[in-house]
């Protein structure tokens, strides 16, 4: 079975991207996506990078909101 490997590391990308988010008091989930997709190249689906995300952020207490909807996190 041939599995092509993340073009680079997800996780350290969404350490940056949370770091740079921080002081961000609501940021938008598909933002953050778009923006890891546009950093890293990923091919991993949006619910996978949500999980991801929304792991990470969890630790530093960062909240989520899309669009006008209900908190994602």
């Amino acid at each position: 079975m041939n599995v092509d490997p993340e073009p680079s590391n997800v996780a350290a990308s969404v350490d940056t991207i949370l770091d740079e988010i921080q002081e961000n008091p609501f940021p938008s989930m598909r933002a953050t996506i778009a923006t890891l997709r546009e950093r890293t190249g990923t091919k991993r689906s949006d619910a996978d990078l949500t999980g991801l995300i929304t792991k990470m952020a969890t630790v530093r207490g960062i909240q989520f909101f899309d669009d006008g909807n209900a908190a994602a996190t």
